[in-house]
Order: C-alpha cells, then sequence, then structure tokens
C-alpha cells in the first residue's frame, strides 16, 4: 500500500468538502489535518467530519500558510478569483498542490501560479476531472492507435442544462464576471482543454469564437413577474422558477445539491430552504439579476497539419453531463455520447466496434461527481503525491496553454477577429518568465 497523504483542505464548499471525503472512504490512503474557510459552520462540519485539531481550523488560508508545513499537500477549492494567491503561497511552502479549475482567471495570474510551482519543485494538479475519466482517457487511446491522424474533432457540450445554469450562471456565484470570471472560463475550460488534449503533439495555431448572453435579461420578464419568485404570479408558468428548482426538492427530502447551496448558515430542512429563496440570491428572478455571463458560446481552432476542432456551449439543454464527442480521421471515425463506451467505425472494414470502459468498483456518493471523474482525479493525484508523479495528467505547462486558449477564445469573440495562437502576449515559447519553452515540442 502507498503511504497515507496527509491534505490540508482550503475552501470547505461544495467542490472541497466533495474532494475530502476520499478520506472517509480510503483512511489508509489519505488524512485531513486541516482546514480554512471564512464561514463557521463550513469548516466546523469538515473538522466534525474529519476528526480535525482545533490548531489547525482557520478561518482565513492566510493564516495556514503562515506556520510550518503541516500537510503533505493541500486542496485549493476557493471561489476562482481567490485560486491565485493561496496557489502561490503554498507553492512557496513546498505543498502539492490539487486546484479546482480554472487555475485564475487571468492569463498573467495562470503564469504565476505555475511559476510557483516550477521554481519550487512541487506537483500541480488542476482539477479538470475528466480527462481522468475512463471514457475520455480510452478516446485518447483510440484515437493514437486506430485513427492514425486526426482531421477534425467536433465537440458539443450540453452539460450546462436550463435550470443548471439558471441555479449558478444567473443567481449563483458565476453570474458576474466582475465577480468570478466569463462562463467559458468557469464551465468550459476543461472541454478545451480536452480538445487540446486529444489533439496530442499537434499545437493549436488560430483561435475564433462567437456568443452571447441570451433571454436571462430585464426585456424578458413576464409581464406581471415579481422580483422575487416565491410572491410572482407568472411561477406557474416560468420553466427557472426557484420553488421549481429548489423547493419542490427540498419537499420531497432532497436537500443535496443543488438545494444544499441555497442554505448559507447550514442547516437544511423546508423553513430554511424558504427563508433562503424569500430573501437570498437564489429566490430571485432570473430576469432581475445582476448577471452578464454568456448563455452560448462557440469555439472554432485550428492545429499544426490543418487538423480543426469544433466545440459548443449551451444553456438551454434539456441534460446535465452529457456531451457528445466525434473524432474524425483518415482511417476511421470515433464517437461517444455522454460518458458511455466509445465506438469506432473502421472504414476499410466498414465495421463498427464497441470500447467499453474500465470502470472503477462501486465509488462513493460524495466522489460520483462527474459520472465518477471526482473520484478517478483524487485517485490519481493521492497516488502521485505517494510514489507516482506521472500519474498526473493535468500538471502546470499543458493546462496553463489549454487555459491560454479559453482566454484567446474570449479575446477572439470580443474583438471580432480571429486570433493566433502563437502570436503575441500569450506566446509561451522563450518566454522569459520559464526561461524555455513550457509547450511540449
Amino acid at each position: 500500500m502507498p503511504p497515507c497523504v496527509t491534505v490540508l483542505i482550503i475552501g470547505a464548499g461544495n467542490r472541497g468538502k466533495n474532494y475530502s471525503s476520499f478520506a472517509v472512504h480510503f483512511a489508509s490512503r489519505m488524512k485531513v489535518i486541516g482546514v480554512a474557510d471564512p464561514r463557521a459552520f463550513a469548516r466546523k462540519h469538515l473538522q466534525e467530519i474529519h476528526n480535525i485539531d482545533g490548531n489547525n481550523v482557520f478561518d482565513d488560508w492566510r493564516a495556514a500558510s503562515e506556520r510550518e508545513k503541516l500537510a503533505d499537500a493541500v486542496i485549493i477549492a476557493t471561489p476562482d478569483r481567490l485560486h491565485k494567491d493561496p496557489a502561490v503561497a503554498f507553492a512557496n511552502k513546498g505543498y502539492h498542490i490539487l486546484l479546482e479549475k480554472p487555475m485564475a482567471v487571468t492569463p498573467e495570474d495562470c503564469k504565476e501560479i505555475v511559476s510557483a510551482c516550477k521554481a519550487n519543485k512541487v506537483m500541480l494538479a488542476v482539477c479538470h476531472v475528466l480527462r481522468y475519466h475512463p471514457t475520455f482517457m480510452k478516446i485518447k487511446v483510440s484515437d493514437t492507435n486506430a485513427l492514425i491522424s486526426v482531421t477534425a474533432v467536433s465537440f458539443l457540450w450540453v452539460q450546462v442544462g436550463f435550470w443548471h445554469f439558471a441555479h449558478s450562471f444567473v443567481r449563483g456565484n458565476w453570474r458576474n464576471e466582475a465577480e468570478s470570471t466569463f462562463s467559458l472560463l468557469a464551465k468550459s475550460c476543461h472541454d478545451i482543454d480536452l480538445i487540446n488534449y486529444w489533439m496530442g503533439d499537434k499545437r493549436c495555431l488560430k483561435v475564433s469564437s462567437f456568443g452571447r448572453l441570451s433571454h436571462f435579461t430585464h426585456e424578458n420578464k413576464p409581464k406581471g413577474a415579481a422580483s422575487r419568485c416565491l410572491d410572482c404570479s407568472a411561477e406557474l408558468t416560468c420553466p427557472y422558477s426557484a420553488k421549481k428548482v429548489y423547493l419542490e426538492l427540498a419537499e420531497k427530502g432532497h436537500f443535496g445539491w443543488p438545494v444544499s447551496v441555497v442554505c448559507s448558515n447550514g442547516v437544511y430542512d423546508i423553513e430554511s430552504v424558504t427563508e433562503a429563496l424569500r430573501n437570498g440570491p437564489y429566490g430571485r428572478c432570473v430576469y432581475e439579476c445582476d448577471n452578464d455571463v454568456l448563455t452560448h458560446q462557440v469555439v472554432n481552432m485550428e492545429f499544426e497539419g490543418g487538423a480543426t476542432a469544433a466545440f459548443t456551449m449551451v444553456a438551454f439543454t434539456e441534460t446535465i453531463g452529457t456531451r457528445k464527442t466525434t473524432i474524425h480521421g483518415v482511417k476511421g471515425e470515433l464517437s461517444c455520447e455522454g460518458l458511455g463506451p466509445v465506438q469506432l467505425f473502421d472504414f476499410l472494414t466498414r465495421e463498427k466496434t464497441t470500447h467499453p470502459n474500465n470502470k472503477a468498483g462501486p465509488i462513493p456518493n460524495n466522489l460520483s461527481g462527474h459520472e465518477g471523474a471526482d473520484y478517478y482525479l483524487m485517485d490519481s493525484f493521492l497516488s502521485a503525491v505517494a510514489n507516482n508523479p506521472f500519474l498526473i495528467q493535468t500538471g502546470p505547462e499543458e493546462t496553463l496553454n489549454s487555459h491560454l486558449l479559453v482566454f484567446e477564445a474570449e479575446k477572439s469573440r470580443k474583438e471580432d477577429r480571429v486570433v493566433s495562437h502563437l502570436d503575441g502576449y500569450l506566446h509561451l515559447e522563450n518566454n522569459p518568465l520559464f526561461g524555455e519553452s513550457v509547450i511540449a515540442p
């Protein structure tokens, strides 16, 4: 058995709590020995679950970073705009880092995180969880072994979901770019990362993008609608009603996500949910919020050798958690829907082969997010820290490169032009910040 890895949790919200649960189910491999969160109920909850010593419970990550090194690794799951400073601070202390995506909200901050990790020789794994899922690993293997030469990638993301988008990007924490970041970075940086991953050593040359905010605007508010769903005469005919999204679930006894996010005091019952919807942000009319992030966006990329990729992010979908992927090669076509088996059609034999996934056994519920990818990420990161760093697939250089593609896509959209990935301020090679190229040759 590999040695048990000690971990410090920075940010005890939904993601931090879920990642930390690995220690509950696999105590011989991970032990949570500290937590930092400004919310008393959140840090107390993790303290009780993991039996954390009171001296290692902090209301500010800075207090934890100023102490002598407490653990082998740190999980940083703070809000997006609060990633860079703790990541740099804990890298300077010698912690190996699991960092929630996105890395940071500016190219400069992303580069600073990478620079700090490289300078301190610590491992950095960014939570692009889908890279660790057997389905997408199978796509990569099938792509290189059977398709020979990839000519194009079609990647339709339909995971956002109509009510999920309203929850997170209209009423929730990611609704406003100034407070968080733009929706392509917040929601889909790992999708752009997957495309970059599948393309292997072919570097992206050009990026273009289009998108806008639709529907969730003041102009589309129904006539006679109130500012809050609990008082609204139009609620019955509104698919985005907070009563439908949260209260009906609570009435059925479901207080997990997304209902758990609504109750900021950590008390989960009908009364608390009702009070939160009456006075909190999640009870607001979706047409009267301060949201400004895009509801849909397309990204087009051209890679070395002429291969192309097309990606779509859209809010208005029935399903949550479904991706449709097609990779076109000169000798075959690979397709996959959701996180199901990978199918390969051979142009020569005209036969279709199904490649099942080699999934792990039963995965604990808290680690079942992204259809188990949360578990695979934690399993790989802990094994990497324990004794096998090669298990980290979302390390600093390639994650930085894929993040820069996302920034370029948004630059293209805002400036209404094609952006070169190898020119300008996002050019990585010979960057004095690193001294040498961080792109694999």
